[in-house]
């Protein structure tokens, strides 16, 4: 990426700006390639949430993604460049194709602003391949033309614009200075309730919603445990997909605003392929994080609810801790994260003993774990290596994740894939796509699952997950 020495805050103009992207198109023409035009501005404090409520629009695709404990959030939306792939080789694939973009990057303004520059929006399926008719593809890469992000008190806005040799310049500069004009001065436009024609519900009770699910989970987890005592595998992630019917087209970014405030310390996100569907959640799982060449990551497995009360909730906590069941299930997890990561060369570092991580209707064991990243290793190469992890596939990988689907009885998607964006000084952040929900006009797809081990019990199993819709049913049936 080549960052220009120019400072167009200090002349901002439309004239002005169609000279600086005339200079843009002289390389393009140069060089017969188009160049990928970045302009980052440091504006007054937005919530990208709001303003990408305010503009949605469902036949644009959109990424957003927020951890309010640790006040950043991002949002993109429309495309000005995108790559979609599948196959064993996705991961390295996406890279290159990254790689390629930033050759012919022209990056302006606050670029070193945090979430300053051009932002790469990933999702990566739980499989290196997708069922005929999935929503979402097995990879898929975006610079959106337009984002917005708060870092704590900064919030930065950055227009992406493809200029090739023969581009409009006139029509070009219109759209970026309509969206500077737009940003140094937002106006939200108010809505209610997650209807999408912003209508309220007639009430919050579960009549607002039709509920249907198939398949038998609890002979799901017998076989799982059969499987398990044959030594075919020593733990496999199992999942239910709950389908929800409402009485109108549901928004999901309406959706998406309870489900941050209900889980503030989780991954709120929102995902749309621009032809109606959006994949939502709030996911409490970080994949990999990389900032300043240290990679974070964490191992997160066995459950417990949440108590009535501080001491039933500490005794719930204790308990946890002490479960054979799902210490065995953990300590599975930091395994073959570690291993995983001292494959690329890494040195992880952690605490023997998992502490106990709280959200709003469940506890899990919970172990970080941080290295060091050198610069020969790329963060896509980190994400490759440790997705899918026990925590949502199973052990070992290749012999657990081969009977998932046959088990379950549906195609997963991007459920307990891969989220996140990736910046370019080789920062970014992914997380897993859990406590989620693929929303479609009126219908919603709830999934929830559970790891098993040798010890699990079918209805107990089945306990878990019921807690864990429950989280995705009361932010539909409460927006």
């Amino acid at each position: 990426m080549t960052i220009l020495p120019l400072d167009l805050a200090a002349n901002a103009t439309p004239e002005a700006l169609h000279a600086f992207l005339a200079q843009c198109q002289a390389v393009a023409v140069r060089t017969g390639r188009p160049q990928l035009v970045s302009i980052s501005l440091q504006v007054d404090a937005l919530d990208p949430l709001a303003v990408l409520e305010s503009i949605f629009e469902p036949d644009e695709p959109h990424f957003y993604t927020e951890r309010p404990d640790l006040e950043t959030a991002i949002a993109g939306a429309e495309v000005a460049v995108e790559f979609e792939t599948r196959g064993p080789d996705r991961f390295a694939a996406v890279q290159r194709w990254i790689d390629g973009v930033l050759e012919r990057t022209l990056a302006v303004g606050a670029v070193d602003a945090p979430f300053g520059g051009p932002h790469f929006f990933a999702s990566f399926a739980f499989g290196d391949e997708v069922e005929a008719g999935e929503p979402f593809p097995a990879a898929r890469v975006f610079v959106p033309r337009w984002q917005v992000a708060r870092a704590g008190a900064v919030t930065t806005a950055v227009a992406n614009l493809l200029v090739a040799p023969d581009a409009d310049l006139a029509a070009l500069a219109g759209r970026v200075w309509n969206a500077h004009e737009k940003f140094r001065g937002f106006e939200y436009v108010k809505g209610e309730g997650a209807l999408a024609d912003g209508t309220h519900r007639s009430n919050g009770t579960d009549e607002t919603y039709k509920s249907h699910e198939s398949g038998d989970y609890r002979a799901a987890v017998a076989r799982a445990l059969e499987r398990i005592a044959a030594g075919e595998f020593s733990k496999i992630v199992l999942a239910r997909a709950r389908d929800l019917a409402a009485g109108g087209p549901l928004h999901p970014l309406r959706l998406l605003n309870g489900l941050r405030q209900r889980f503030p310390s989780c991954y709120a996100f929102s995902l749309a392929n621009g032809r109606g569907q959006s994949f939502i959640g709030a996911s409490p799982e970080r994949l990999v994080r990389v900032s300043k060449g240290v990679l974070e990551t964490e191992a997160l497995a066995g459950s417990i609810r949440r108590g009535g009360g501080a001491s039933e909730d500490a005794a719930l906590a204790a308990e946890l801790r002490h479960s054979d069941k799902d210490l065995r299930e953990q300590q599975l997890v930091v395994e073959a994260i570690t291993n995983r990561l001292a494959q690329l060369g890494l040195k992880p570092e952690f605490s023997p003993q998992p502490g106990v991580r709280r959200l709003a209707n469940v506890q899990h064991l919970h172990t970080p774990v941080r290295a060091v990243l050198p610069a020969s290793v790329r963060l896509l190469e980190a994400v490759a290596a440790l997705h899918p992890t026990p925590a949502v596939g199973g052990t070992p990988q290749a012999a657990a994740v081969a009977h998932i689907r046959e088990l379950e009885g549906f195609p997963r998607g991007l459920y307990a894939g891969a989220l996140g964006w990736l910046n370019a000084r080789g920062g970014g952040e992914f997380f897993v796509g859990l406590r989620s929900a693929l929303v479609d006009g009126a219908r919603a797809r709830l999934y929830a699952g559970a790891g098993i081990v040798a010890g699990s019990v079918p209805e107990n199993e089945f306990a878990e997950t019921e807690l864990k819709f429950k989280a995705m049913e009361d932010a539909l049936l409460s927006a």
